[in-house]
């Protein structure tokens, strides 16, 4: 069975930094660009940051970037996004999803969920004074 399983949101200051993991089963993270997506209550689904299959070359959205981080370990089957200077407008669902397709597109606004091959339940994070 193909599946994500998300782990690491919470409660956090703003400012404050979270460090979100996304454990891969039934396949590898070789085999598809991975993007970390986000959906607030009442808006549309983001794509956050993508990484490739071949883990050479990363995509952020200009809301996170120069404070977010993707990486991934593939010994771990594992992937994960670091999460730095957090504002209350980073509060979301987080989850990861297997891209069919590059991460250019896996940015893309309103992304159809037919380019989705896998994704997670996602994580909670909650940035609050």
């Amino acid at each position: 069975q193909l599946q994500f399983v998300e782990s690491g949101g919470g409660l956090v200051q703003p400012g404050g930094s979270l460090r979100l993991s996304c454990a891969a089963s039934g396949f590898t993270l070789d085999d598809y660009a991975i993007g970390w997506f986000r959906q607030a209550p009442g808006k549309e689904r983001e794509g956050v940051s993508c990484i490739s299959s071949t883990g050479g070359s990363t995509k952020y959205a200009d809301s996170v970037k120069g404070r977010f981080t993707i990486s991934r370990d593939t010994a771990k089957n594992t992937m994960y996004l670091q999460m730095n200077s957090l504002r209350p407008e980073d509060t979301a669902n987080y989850y990861c999803a297997a891209v069919i397709g590059t991460c250019r597109l896996a940015l893309t606004a309103n992304l159809n969920d037919k380019y989705l091959a896998v994704w997670g339940q996602g994580t909670l994070v909650t940035v609050s004074s």
